[in-house]
C-alpha cells in the first residue's frame, strides 16, 4: 500500500481509504460479524484511514466500527465522522439537518462513545446543500465555526466538509478556513471536475479525499438504483460502457476503482464494503496499472454525460416517494446508495 500526505493536515493517508456507510447496513443487510472482518482486512491490507457518519443506518455505521476497532491501537488508523445530518433509524431518506453549536458538540460525543475514541483526526460538514440548500449557509456560518472551536480545544484535528455540489466546493476552497475536503462523485469515469480544485488546494494545503469511485452505482457493474436521477438515456450509455469492459474481460467496477485511485494529485480514494473478499480484491485492483486504451473507449462512450451535475436532492424526494408506495422499502439511509441484488459482492460508493 501507497501512502500520500493528506495536504497540510499532517497525516499521511494510505492510496485506498474504507469508507463504512456498508456497515451501516445503507445497502441492504448486513452481517455484522463479516462487517468487523472486513475492517481487520483493510488493516492488515495497510488501509489506515476510516471514515464513517452518524446518518449511515441511524448511527448503526458508527456503532459496529467501534466493535471493529475495538483493542485496535489508535495509532494504527486515522478516523473521521461526520456532523449535521441524522437519519431516522430504517428510514427512507428522512433526514434532519442541524449545524447548530450544540447538536454539533453533542453530535460529536455520540459519535466518540460509539466508536470508543476521544478524539477524530477529521470532522466532516455533512451534505449542507440538501434539502433544497436550505441550511446551507447556516452550516457555513454557524457549523464551521463550532468545527473551527473543536479545533482549537484540541477535541479534533482537521476541519472538512463532506458535499457534493462544485459551486460550493469553489466557494469553500477559495474563502474558507479547512484543512480537507470529501469530494464525491468527482473523480470517476465520468466526471473529472475534482481536478478543478487541485491548484487551490496545493496552494492552501487541503487535502482533497477522493469519494464514490463507483459513481453512486452507474459504475458499479449493475443498473443504477431506481431512484439515481440518470434518465433513460443516460442508463443506455452506462449499461453499453458496462458491456465494452466485459468483452475485454475487464469488470467497469474494476476500471472505475482504478481510475480513481490512481490520480497523483489526489491523496486517496474512499470505498465502502462489508466484504473481506471485497477489500482484498479492491487492494489488489488498485495496485494494477489500468487499460489506457479500454479507458479511452469507456470515455468515448459516456462522453455526453461527462461531468453531468446529478440532482442529488431529487434523489431524495424519490426515496421519499418510493417509501410511501412500497409497504416494506429496504433501508437506504444513504441517498447515495444501492441495494445490492441477491448474490452480488457489495462494492458502493461512500458517502
Amino acid at each position: 500500500m501507497n501512502y500520500n500526505p493528506l495536504g497540510k493536515t499532517g497525516l499521511k493517508v494510505s492510496r485506498l481509504s474504507f469508507g463504512a456507510s456498508a456497515l451501516g447496513g445503507v445497502y441492504g443487510s448486513v452481517d455484522e460479524a463479516e462487517g468487523i472482518r472486513a475492517v481487520h482486512t483493510a488493516l492488515d491490507l495497510g488501509i489506515n484511514y476510516f471514515d464513517v457518519a452518524p446518518a449511515y443506518g441511524g448511527t448503526v455505521a458508527e456503532t459496529v466500527l467501534g466493535k471493529a476497532l475495538k483493542g485496535i491501537a489508535r495509532d494504527r488508523y486515522y478516523l473521521s465522522t461526520k456532523v449535521g445530518k441524522y437519519t431516522n433509524p430504517g428510514a427512507y431518506g428522512e433526514d434532519t439537518l442541524d449545524y447548530s453549536r450544540a447538536r454539533i458538540r453533542a453530535s460529536l460525543e455520540e459519535s466518540a462513545r460509539r466508536l470508543g475514541t476521544k478524539y477524530f483526526d477529521i470532522v466532516h460538514l455533512h451534505d449542507i446543500e440538501y434539502q433544497h440548500r436550505r441550511h446551507t449557509e447556516w452550516a457555513l456560518g454557524e457549523g464551521l465555526e463550532t468545527l473551527l472551536e473543536l479545533k482549537r480545544e484540541g477535541r479534533i484535528g482537521n476541519v472538512s466538509f463532506g458535499i457534493y455540489p462544485m459551486d460550493l466546493w469553489h466557494r469553500i476552497f477559495r474563502d474558507l478556513p479547512i484543512d480537507a475536503g470529501l469530494v464525491h462523485n468527482h473523480y470517476t469515469l465520468n466526471d473529472t471536475r475534482a481536478l478543478e480544485l487541485v491548484p487551490l488546494a496545493r496552494q492552501k494545503g487541503i487535502g482533497m479525499i477522493n469519494g464514490s469511485p463507483f459513481g453512486s452505482g452507474l459504475l458499479s457493474g449493475r443498473e443504477a438504483p431506481a431512484w439515481h436521477p440518470a434518465t433513460v438515456e443516460d442508463r443506455r450509455l452506462f449499461r453499453e460502457a458496462k458491456a465494452l469492459c466485459e468483452r475485454q474481460g475487464v469488470p467497469i467496477s474494476k476500471l472505475a476503482l482504478q481510475f480513481s485511485s490512481q490520480h497523483p494529485d489526489l491523496p486517496t480514494t474512499l470505498f465502502s464494503s462489508t466484504r473481506s473478499e471485497s477489500v482484498r480484491r479492491n487492494v489488489a485492483w488498485q495496485e494494477e496499472p489500468l487499460d489506457p486504451a479500454l479507458l479511452t473507449a469507456v470515455q468515448l462512450i459516456l462522453a455526453p454525460v461527462m461531468n453531468k451535475q446529478w440532482d442529488y436532492d431529487a434523489a431524495v424526494d424519490n426515496l421519499r416517494a418510493a417509501s410511501s408506495s412500497v409497504p416494506t422499502p429496504p433501508t437506504l439511509a444513504n441517498p447515495m446508495a444501492e441495494a445490492p441484488s441477491a448474490g452480488t459482492v457489495q462494492e458502493h460508493p461512500e458517502m
